[in-house]
């Protein structure tokens, strides 16, 4: 079984800037997305991933996907790990470590995938 990658909140920040071939995914409840996301993150609460599958699987890039506390991403990227998909990446921490390091939020969201 493949191990859980992770990336923190700087290594995140300094994929962006490399403008590497990233998404963000954000699966927080929408309450919690109307605080800020990430810029340039997508919004797909975490129990819509299973009927999304298509999406993960799909796409050529990295996708880092996030939550709060990095808990529930963490779930998440090991269920998709189950279905094979293995170009996920969690940001260990979540949106709150990258707040508390000042790093920029956005009031809005990119878009929405489902």
């Amino acid at each position: 079984m493949s191990r859980l990658k992770e990336i923190n909140a700087k290594e995140l920040f300094s994929m962006i800037q490399d403008k590497n071939h990233l998404e963000l995914v954000d699966i927080r409840t929408p309450a919690e997305v109307k605080r800020g996301v990430i810029p340039n993150a997508k919004i797909l609460p975490m129990h819509l991933i299973p009927l999304n599958i298509d999406y993960f699987s799909l796409s050529q890039n990295q996708i880092v996907i996030y939550c709060r506390t990095g808990s529930r991403s963490a779930q998440a990227c090991r269920f998709l790990n189950k279905q094979g998909i293995n170009n996920v990446i969690n940001l260990r921490g979540g949106i709150t470590k990258w707040s508390s390091g000042g790093l920029h939020l956005d009031p809005t969201p990119l878009d929405t995938i489902a």
